[in-house]
């Protein structure tokens, strides 16, 4: 009688340890999961401000004959961003873009004409909502990233993490543009 109670309770405890084990993998799946699903809402966004791009190109030409190289750099950049396929690379490349309108918004400011312009305006108003957006999306993408490699550094999820080939994930940075000091100059 003992040695079927033995058994038993050896059985329910190897069961109990599977059971454990199936709840810790589907945890890093999900969280794996939520990764790529935080990335393609960043890129949803990032298709929309790409697709917006050539028509502020095409409103600015317009009015900026002379500043053809910084319509060319969105140009550029636009494209860049088309054959970025990492996170990585598709980071690098938002930064190109970024930098690119910020260029341009500045140089449009010598523009009366071309600020006045209500296509303009609809259009830097969209895109600097869809620059909001991105942001938030990807600081959502971090935090999901942030948990997933927490996860998959923390005993016991480590072990299942190890055995089922989950791999740490880079978080986004801002490309190094973006941390350089910013000058202000007041004008007497």
């Amino acid at each position: 009688m003992t040695g079927a109670v033995v058994i038993v309770v050896l059985g329910l405890l190897i069961l109990g340890c599977i059971f454990y084990g199936v709840s810790i993998y589907n945890g890093l799946v999900t969280v794996k999961n939520n990764i790529d699903k935080s990335w393609s809402n960043v890129e949803v966004l990032l298709k929309q401000r790409h697709d917006e791009l050539p028509k502020l190109v095409k409103v600015c030409e317009r009015y900026m004959k002379h500043e053809r190289e910084t319509l060319e750099r969105v140009i550029r950049a636009r494209n860049f961003s088309e054959s970025a396929s990492t996170p990585e690379e598709r980071g690098k490349a938002d930064g190109m873009v970024a930098e690119a309108l910020k260029s341009l918004f500045a140089v449009a400011e010598r523009y009366p004409e071309l600020k006045a312009d209500e296509q303009f305006s609809h259009l830097q108003e969209r895109i600097s909502r869809l620059e909001n957006e991105i942001a938030d999306r990807r600081e959502l993408y971090n935090e999901s990233v942030n948990i997933y490699n927490i996860r998959i550094e923390r005993i016991p999820d480590v072990f299942i993490a190890r055995a089922m080939g989950f791999e740490k994930r880079p978080l986004w940075h801002a490309p190094a543009s973006d941390l350089k000091d910013v000058e202000i100059t007041f004008s007497s």
